[in-house]
């Protein structure tokens, strides 16, 4: 099999190569790494990326790693396969890539930190520290009042169609809808009718019985 994705399912940042996949329909092989034993910072992993990150990617001879990069990557050498990822005319592109520098820039700081402190420190039995989760659930909420803006005007935050924009926001949407955070979502009609859209979509339905392997 050409394509493999290189890390753990439970890595927000494999989620989303993965879930590109699955919206393409692609076949592809996950390889686990195992990061307690310090797997990502060794050989071979480390020559698949030198900075020890998860995910680590390969389609044939073609080695990548930065998650985004390679959604991208997917996104465009299979435009033919499976959903359209990618708006066709330009001005619809460039507006998709701000919401996708958005996502990266803006979004994902607040979204991690907010992960880690409210999921993933309770499942490996570290303590939550709530001035960290107070002060980004209030950055939070002013960034989704702009989103709440953008979605009044179209659907998705690209426009009218789900893209790359939409799904990068999967992984992080995906662990704060579990927990508290949630109310900042459903607070906002238009945020939360885009949050459950985005969760509902079969692609991200397969990449969460993935994970659950």
């Amino acid at each position: 099999m050409a394509i493999k994705v290189h890390g753990p399912m439970m890595s927000p940042a494999v989620m989303r190569v993965v879930a590109t996949l699955k919206e393409k329909d692609l076949d592809f092989e996950l390889v686990p790494v195992n990061m307690q034993a310090g797997d990502h910072k060794k050989e071979p992993f480390i020559s698949l990326n030198p900075f020890g990150q998860v995910p680590a990617f390969e389609d044939g001879d073609l080695k990548l790693f930065e998650s985004r990069a390679i959604t991208q990557y997917i996104a465009h050498t299979y435009a033919d396969k499976g959903n359209q990822l990618l708006p066709n005319d330009p001005k619809k592109m460039a507006i998709m890539s701000v919401w996708m520098e958005v996502e990266a820039q803006k979004f994902d700081p607040i979204g991690s930190k907010l992960g880690f402190e409210i999921v993933i420190k309770p499942m490996l039995g570290m303590v939550t520290d709530d001035a960290v989760v107070a002060e980004n659930e209030e950055k939070l909420g002013k960034l989704l009042d702009v989103y709440e803006s953008r979605l009044k005007e179209s659907k998705y935050l690209g426009g009218e169609s789900f893209t790359l924009a939409d799904l990068h926001h999967a992984p992080s949407l995906h662990y704060l809808s579990g927990s508290k955070v949630k109310s900042l979502f459903d607070a906002r009609p238009h945020v939360s009718a885009w949050v459950a859209d985005i969760l509902a979509r079969p692609a991200w339905s397969k990449t969460i019985e993935l994970s659950k392997h």
